[in-house]
This record gives C-alpha cells, structure tokens and sequence, in this order.
C-alpha cells in the first residue's frame, strides 16, 4: 500500500510528509517523489510485543509518497507530476484552510484535474483503437471488444463524473490496468488548519462532494512533535490539540483502502500485516512469504482479542477458541495466524 500525498502547491503538503513520516522533505527530489515509511499506530500489537517479550518487532507500516505539487489551472504543465501521482494505491490531498481561498473549491478543482487527465489517457486510446478498427487486423474483435469497455468510461469522464463508485467489467479491467487512473484512486482530504480550530461548515462542504475529511493544525502539530516528551504534553494541553492528527490520519487512510491488520508471533518476532479486508488465507501466507502461499497446507487462527483476554496462547487452546483453517478461509481484522505449509 503506497499513500500519494496530493495537491496543490503551497497547501502544506511536506509539512503532512515530515509530520507523518519523521523524514525531511528532500528538496532534489521535488519534481520526482519522495517516499517515506510511517509506523502504524496499533495499541494491539503493543500488548502483543508486552506478553511474547519478543526478540524482534516489527509493527504494520505505510509507505507515503510526498508528490510534486500540482499548478493551479495548468493541465498541461501537470502532467508529469501526474504521472507520479498514479503510482500510488490511494489519495491523500492537502488543502489549507489558512490561505484565504475556498476549501471546497480546491477540492472540487483538484477533482477536475484528475479526471481531466484520466479523459485524456481514455480518449487517446480509443482513438488508437479507431484507427487499428479501420485496418483488417488479426486481433480485431480483442479491440473491438476494448473500445466497447472504454466507450462508456469516456463518456462518464466527459460528463465530469470520477470512475471510483463505477463496478467494472471485465473487459474494462483488462483495458484499464496500465492507465492507473486517477478517479479510480480512493480520495481523503486533509484539511491543513491554522489551529485546533475547525470550520464544521468547510468541513460539511467538502464532505458533500464525496471523500471524506480530517481536519487539524498540521504545522503546529510538527513543531509539537519536535519538542521533548514532557513539553510536548504540556504544549499540546495547552493548544487543546487533543488526538494527534496523525493517528487520525492513518486511522482515515485504513478506512478509505479498506485494509485489516493480522499477526504473527512468537519469542522471536512479533510482526502485524497489512491485508486488504475480504483476502483469504493464501493470501495472507503470500503477504508472509511466497513460499508459505505455494506450499500452503493450513492456517492455524486464534483472535488476539482473546489471547490479549485470557493471556496465552495455551489459555486460547483450553478455551476452545483456537482453530484451523483452510485456503478459502477469510481472514479477519485482529487475527493470529500460524501458517503450516510443506517445502
């Protein structure tokens, strides 16, 4: 799962990398990304690494990609920056509520420009496949069939309508898969604010156009990061800042890509998992380990709901709560898993 930090330039978007990630926005790489690692924050996965006292842990973590802010109302010079932009899995777009302008607006704008640039790639392939329809090919009812998928998604984007509510076919899966577009891409907006204040109205109106909304002082809430424990607390007390707005933020991202976490763990290592929600046990063990998914035999689950409850694995066994499962087992938000596979 790789997050896009999105939007226009001078919103507050390197301040959202560095707040979230801890890396210092790297200046070289402005027009071309920059990628950072930000640790998930999982109160589960604590308690596990208190009870198995491991040797290793490894938390869940979230690649962020910083992209290169986009110019107002220039589609053309854009579209560069929107081609580092497809290489994420979802959209987090920054907009300042400080800068005197019209939230709502940039969101709606910013809306217009993906869509436009998807327009753009859909309707330079049909034109392509027009062109190849008039000639006697050998593939020809392959791209007769392609140019009936995208005719329809050309014809919405027109229209000014995203593509992420719209169930695809799958012929139009099949001519999509390279274009990574843009109005496919699940969509949160951060709203950057001056201070623990928050416009409910701003808020309302943004929501209204579709992706949902979380709203916080970022540069206020870096500058607290920055400071040692005993300051930060009493600093953040003092502003009312209340949850950081970075948790809240990863909690939004989990919801928006619809992802679960699982877990393994032993003395060695415990590990949390990113799995996204309705993947069954093979791909669980694939996440793992290719090895595991090919060689699967079983999975071995127990939630960690009632390790955490009853405080042992052997606990779990006596209670009657540890069970095995096949490949078409679904795996579930908080699962512990032990995959069993053969070499």
């Amino acid at each position: 799962m790789r997050i896009g930090i999105v939007g226009y330039q001078g919103t507050g978007k390197s301040t959202v990398f560095e707040l979230l990630t801890g890396t210092k926005p790297d200046i070289s790489k402005a027009h071309t990304g920059q990628v950072g690692v930000t640790i998930v924050p999982d109160e589960r996965f604590d308690r596990l690494v208190e009870m198995y006292k491991p040797k290793k842990e490894t938390p869940a973590r979230i690649d962020l990609l910083d992209t290169p802010g986009l110019a107002r109302g220039e589609q053309s010079g854009n579209a560069q920056k929107l081609g580092v932009i497809r290489e994420a899995t979802a959209l987090v777009q920054v907009v300042g509520a400080y800068l005197g302008g019209d939230p709502a607006a940039e969101v709606e704008d910013f809306v217009t420009d993906m869509v436009l640039a998807d327009l753009q790639i859909v309707s330079n392939r049909i034109e392509r496949l027009r062109k190849d329809l008039t000639k006697p090919l050998p593939n020809r009812d392959e791209l007769a069939a392609e140019l009936d998928g995208l005719e329809p998604l050309e014809a919405r984007l027109s229209e000014g309508e995203t593509l992420r509510d719209l169930e695809f076919s799958e012929a139009q899966e099949k001519a999509t898969r390279s274009f990574s577009l843009l109005t496919r891409k699940q969509h949160l907006v951060l709203l950057n604010t001056a201070d623990s204040e928050v416009d409910d109205e701003v808020v309302a109106k943004i929501e209204a156009l579709g992706p949902p909304v979380v709203a916080g002082p970022l540069g206020l809430e870096l500058e607290v990061q920055q400071l040692g424990d005993e300051d930060r607390e009493l600093f953040a007390e003092e502003m009312g800042l209340g949850e950081p707005c970075r948790d809240r933020v990863i909690r939004a991202i989990f919801k928006l890509t619809d992802y679960i976490t699982f877990y393994t763990c032993d003395e060695k290592e415990v590990h949390a998992w990113l799995l996204k929600r309705g993947s069954d046990a093979v791909e669980a063990a694939g996440s793992i380990h290719s090895d595991l998914a090919r060689g699967f035999i079983r999975a071995e689950v127990m939630s960690v709901e009632d390790l955490l409850r009853l405080g042992s694995e052997k606990e779990v066994r006596a209670a009657g709560l540890h069970r095995t499962e096949g490949k078409d087992y679904i795996v579930q938000d908080g699962d512990e898993i032990v995959i069993r596979f053969s070499v």
